[in-house]
């Protein structure tokens, strides 16, 4: 009886996937060897989600989940600095400039990488680290903000809607070092294939205009991070 119930716990150890076989299976890749670094990588991907849930079929980054590990990076005394790689079209404002708010007053140093898109809300989350870069095929889109669903159409909204755009381009001015002034001609273009206004950046572009600092890939990120990291420590 005694050797029936072993070989029967066995086979069920046996059927049980272990935690490389799930990797392979779920995500197509084999796990590399284990590496402790002090810098903590943050993607922001999809469409960001705020107070209303994205249908399950849509790529999103929640920000619930996202401002517990900016608290975290914040307090871990093993984590020396921020890497926040975007490749976003937006989503709710609301939720995108409280994740900015978060990064931006983080004491550690922070880079920022822009590979894809870092479109709509993603322009604050791209300008709020201490150093941001973006990738020489990667765009982003300069908009007003909008709204879906039901407004109500009285003056207050469209004052309401105002007060959001400004809290929006000053944070971004502030974050970087383009003028208000044409952060806003960028925002209400109307000679490009947008829904109605606005500016798509490729790159060297974002860069040329002050947006953003440089152009560059994941290794110039990193090495500007650990150069900060150097700097504050030093």
């Amino acid at each position: 009886m005694d050797l029936f119930m072993k070989n029967d716990t066995n086979n069920d150890n046996s059927e049980k996937p272990t935690n490389t076989t799930e990797n392979i299976k779920e995500l197509g890749n084999f796990p590399p060897p284990p590496f402790s670094s002090d810098i903590f990588t943050m993607t922001i991907i999809g469409q960001i989600e705020g107070h209303t849930v994205l249908p399950p079929q849509s790529k999103s980054t929640k920000y619930e989940h996202v401002l517990p590990q900016l608290v975290n990076v914040e307090e871990n005394p093993n984590i020396k600095g921020l890497l926040v790689i975007l490749n976003t079209v937006g989503g709710d404002v609301e939720a995108g400039l409280a994740i900015a708010e978060m990064i931006n007053s983080i004491s550690k140093p922070t880079v920022s990488l822009v590979i894809g898109g870092g479109h709509s809300i993603g322009v604050p989350l791209a300008v709020s680290t201490k150093y941001s870069f973006i990738s020489p095929t990667a765009t982003m889109t300069i908009h007003p903000i909008r709204m879906n669903g039901l407004v109500i159409g009285v003056p207050q909204t469209f004052a309401y809607f105002q007060k959001m755009q400004d809290r929006i381009l000053n944070f971004i001015t502030r974050n970087s070092n383009i003028s208000k002034e044409k952060l806003k001609e960028l925002m209400l273009q109307t000679d490009e294939l947008l829904n109605d206004m606005g500016t798509i950046l490729i790159g060297k572009q974002a860069v040329e205009l002050g947006l953003i600092n440089s152009v560059g890939g994941i290794c110039d990120a990193i090495n500007k991070l650990k150069d900060l990291i150097r700097d504050a420590n030093a």
